[in-house]
């Protein structure tokens, strides 16, 4: 039986939550929409962080489109 996009997103993030906490944020899937959008939120640290623009795009999405080519876009809510 095959993972659902949500859990296969959910498996992603779970890869790059080291990367997260090591600077003291975290990240929570929010949701995934049958257009492969994905709503997380960002926490801890990365809560008004300058650089979390830069970690969403270019770490945390960059990974799921690697990853899961379904995924068209991420976004923080």
């Amino acid at each position: 039986m095959s993972q659902s996009l949500k859990d296969r997103v959910q498996d992603v993030l779970e890869q790059v939550r080291p990367m997260l906490q090591r600077d003291g944020g975290d990240v929570v899937l929010i949701d995934v929409t049958e257009k492969g959008v994905v709503s997380i939120e960002l926490q801890g640290a990365c809560v008004g962080c300058p650089f979390s623009t830069m970690t969403l795009k270019h770490g945390i999405e960059a990974a799921l489109k690697r990853e899961i080519p379904e995924v068209t876009e991420v976004v923080s809510l």
